[in-house]
């Protein structure tokens, strides 16, 4: 088996395993907008139901569209990765790390719609009463690590193709 799949099922099957065992301690374990101080004026887990997108982006749309949507975006970006996966060499482990918590990370989300057709988020930052960032999970960091990584790979490879030059 080519390291690059080996590498797919090691990361997001971690991923989604970490981000599942999460939700669901908050989900047994937590009353809705319940909250735990973890560090005071800074982060606390709480007990959201994210209907939307990230940061609750179409959370107030109709459920005729809404939930058709956040069933068939992410099957699309799941076989779209496994396209760009596959075009990959073995020795781009950084594209393939990207890609493999970004793989992840729309599994585990995608788990959560399906059983309930929303996401719990849970990790809560915010600065005092000024700043308050909206709540997010194991999943969507995963994701956003993922475009990270990818972004950054892609400066280094246009650095290092300039200095070729």
């Amino acid at each position: 088996m080519k390291v690059r799949y080996l590498l797919l099922a090691t990361i997001s099957g971690a991923t989604v395993a970490l981000d599942q065992v999460t939700k669901m301690f908050v989900h047994v374990h937590f009353h809705l907008q319940e909250i735990y101080t973890i560090i005071p004026g800074f982060f606390d887990i709480t007990y959201v139901r994210n209907y939307g997108a990230a940061f609750g982006v179409f959370a107030s749309t109709a459920k005729k569209f809404r939930e058709p949507f956040f069933l068939l975006v992410p099957f699309v970006a799941l076989v779209v990765i496994m396209l760009i996966l596959r075009g990959l060499k073995d020795s781009q482990r950084g594209q393939i790390f990207g890609l493999s918590l970004i793989f992840g990370g729309a599994i585990g989300n995608y788990i959560d719609r399906l059983r309930f057709q929303y996401v719990i988020d849970f990790l809560d930052f915010h600065y005092s009463e000024v700043y308050h960032w909206p709540a997010f999970n194991v999943a969507d960091s995963s994701i956003v690590c993922g475009v990270a990584l990818l972004i950054l790979q892609m400066f280094r490879e246009k650095k290092g193709s300039e200095t070729r030059t």
